[in-house]
Order: structure tokens, then C-alpha cells, then sequence
């Protein structure tokens, strides 16, 4: 069957249970969801086995199912994995949230980047450092703090009617360049060593990233990804055709919204904390799924598949840009991100939205 927006059909399977509920899904959608996650998985294990001590694919699949040696099974398990599965984590999550932003301001340039969530997790990193000294678990905390902050200052200035569209967005922007200002300024009051370990973070990095860097990434994902994808995805897309068609087909407007808006601000301070405020996966991945699906809607689950794969994939040619010398990831999701982003606003621009 058929349904959506007029103008593009949208191909729809339904699938009925014995209990006699019923769930309507894109077919084309999971085919994306699923060919970007083996994309994800599969980089994930050439990562693995990538290195000073080299393995080839199918040693790192023995090794992983517990069939290996205790030498490969340090390597794998202790040292490689945990960074690997805090990439895929925090990439699902960036990708995730960034759908959910552009779905609820209507607009591809909503994303953290732009609308100063991860310029509040870097603010409130830089604040522990340069402020108290803090370790990585209270630089994990701060950056968790800084974005859920800015998420609610904005969402206060934006106002309730405001928490969507063109208001957001400039809002948005505006926090951006006071937040910008705010840490330049941290970054003067601290000592060089404090100064350069606060740098390191800004640009996002996974190196030496373990399983409690991963852990609240992954249980963020494991409690808000069923909520947004299940309980919050239809009103999702009603709220994509405005406020009066949504509240016409019975959505909580404010209260969707709201919680929407929360679910994004909470994974993207997490991945911010885990990994650093890593540059335009956000904003790319959503749009990079929803042409890949060729449908309307926030595509939630193609964009978090598409997220972990793009930042693993990132992470891949940072460690081998220059033989020798290992980038972090930022760098080249920076580089990759920033292109995409011109590449974006032109087109916008021609299609006369901006």
C-alpha cells in the first residue's frame, strides 16, 4: 500500500500479529537501516583488527565469539573493541539526534553543531577543566551538563510556541556564538597543559576511549531509541505537516515535542561526553539516509544506522591518513562535514528555502 506526502509515493508493508495489532513499516527503509549497519559492523571489525599488531577479518570474528587466544582475546576484547563500540555508539546517537532535530525545526541545517547543543557540552567541559581540574569522569559530566543546559536555555528563549522552525534555529545560532565566545574565553584562563588537553577534546577524539566512556552512550541508546523510534516516531512525522494537522490527528503537540527535544539534547551530550564534540555526523547522516530511502519523515532509524557507519568510517581513515601519525576523528568529519555543509547551503539556496 501507499501513503504520505503528495507528489512521492511512499511504498508501505503491514505486518498483523495473532493479538491483532498491526505495524506499518518502509520496506526500503530497513533495507537502508540494514545495509548501513552491516557497512558499521564490517568497518567496525576491519578497525579492530587494525593496528600495530595486525589481524585479518575472520581472526577478529573467531576472537570476538570467544575461539581465540588470550593474546588475541587481550587485544580484541580489552584494548580495540571498546573503542570501536564507543564510535558506533556514539555516531548512532549523533545520527539519531540529529534526525530528530531537523524533523522539529523542519529544517536540514538543525543539528547540534548549529544549533548550539555541542558548543554547550564543550562549555561545560572547559568549565571542569579549566575551573576545577577534573578527571574524566567529571569531564564526561560537565559536557553532559553543558548540553542539557543550553538544550533548556534555548528551549526557554525560544518559548513553547517557538520550539520548532526558523525560531529555533536562530535561536540557536545565537547561543552558538555566545557559548563560542564563552569558551575562547575559558581557554585563555588555563594553564598550557589544562589549555592543550581542553583543545584535544575539542577537536573529538576516540583514542584510548574504553567501555565506560561507551556505557552511558550505549545505555542512552538502549532506553530513548525505542522511546523515540516507538512511542514518539508517528508523532513525529504528524508534526512534520504542522502543528494544526497534527493536533487535527490527535497529537500531544507540546508534549511530544518536549520530549523529542529532550531525548536529542540527552544523546548528544552523552556522545559529546564520551567522544568529544565530534562535528557533523549530525548534520549529515539524516540527510545522507533520507536520500538514500527516497521518503519523507525523520527516517530515525536509517539516520542512526548511517551515523554509526559514518563515524566509524571516519575513524578508519583518520588512523590511516598519514602512515605513522593518527588524526583524531573530528578532524575528519570537520573536513568531510564542513564540505557537505556548503555543498547543503548552495543547494538550499538554489531551491530559493534560504
Amino acid at each position: 500500500m501507499s501513503g504520505g506526502d503528495p507528489g512521492r509515493t511512499q511504498r508501505f508493508a503491514v505486518v498483523r500479529t495473532p493479538g491483532g495489532l498491526s505495524f506499518r513499516f518502509r520496506p526500503r527503509a530497513l533495507a537502508v537501516s540494514a545495509v548501513c549497519l552491516l557497512v558499521a559492523l564490517g568497518l567496525g571489525v576491519v578497525l579492530i583488527g587494525s593496528g600495530d599488531f595486525p589481524m585479518a577479518p575472520a581472526d577478529v570474528v573467531r576472537t570476538l565469539a570467544g575461539r581465540g587466544s588470550p593474546a588475541d582475546s587481550l587485544i580484541v576484547n580489552e584494548i580495540r573493541l571498546p573503542r570501536v563500540a564507543a564510535g558506533l555508539a556514539v555516531g548512532a546517537a549523533l545520527g539519531l539526534a540529529g534526525a530528530i532535530f531537523q524533523s522539529l525545526v523542519r529544517n536540514p541545517l538543525g543539528s547540534p553543531d548549529i544549533l548550539g547543543f555541542t558548543q554547550g557540552a564543550a562549555t561545560g567541559v572547559l568549565a571542569v577543566i579549566v575551573l576545577a581540574g577534573g578527571g574524566s569522569a567529571a569531564v564526561a559530566s560537565g559536557a553532559a551538563a553543558g548540553g542539557i543546559a543550553t538544550g533548556l536555555l534555548v528551549y526557554a528563549a525560544a518559548g513553547r510556541g517557538g520550539a520548532h522552525g526558523q525560531r529555533l534555529v536562530l535561536v540557536g545560532i545565537g547561543v552558538a556564538a555566545i557559548l563560542t565566545g564563552v569558551n575562547g574565553y575559558l581557554l585563555t584562563q588555563a594553564d598550557i597543559i589544562d589549555a592543550a588537553r581542553a583543545v584535544l577534546w575539542l577537536t573529538g577524539s576516540l583514542d584510548g576511549r574504553d567501555w565506560a566512556d561507551a556505557a552511558p552512550v550505549l545505555a542512552a541508546l538502549a532506553v530513548l531509541g525505542p522511546l523515540v523510534l516507538v512511542g514518539c516516531g508517528r508523532a513525529l512525522r504528524m508534526l512534520e505537516m504542522g502543528d494544526d494537522a497534527a493536533h487535527g490527528l490527535g497529537v500531544p503537540i507540546a508534549r511530544a515535542r518536549l520530549i523529542m527535544l529532550a531525548a536529542a539534547v540527552l544523546l548528544t551530550s552523552l556522545a559529546a561526553a564520551a567522544a568529544g564534540p565530534v562535528s557533523f555526523v549530525a548534520l549529515t547522516a539524516p540527510q545522507l539516509a533520507r536520500r538514500l530511502t527516497r521518503t519523507t519523515g525523520p527516517n530515525l532509524l536509517p539516520a542512526a544506522c548511517m551515523g554509526a557507519a559514518l563515524l566509524v568510517a571516519a575513524d578508519w581513515a583518520a588512523q590511516r591518513a598519514f602512515p605513522g601519525h593518527q588524526l583524531p576523528v573530528g578532524v575528519v568529519t570537520g573536513l568531510l562535514g564542513g564540505g557537505y555543509l556548503v555543498w547543503l547551503l548552495v543547494t538550499e539556496r538554489r531551491t530559493g528555502r534560504i
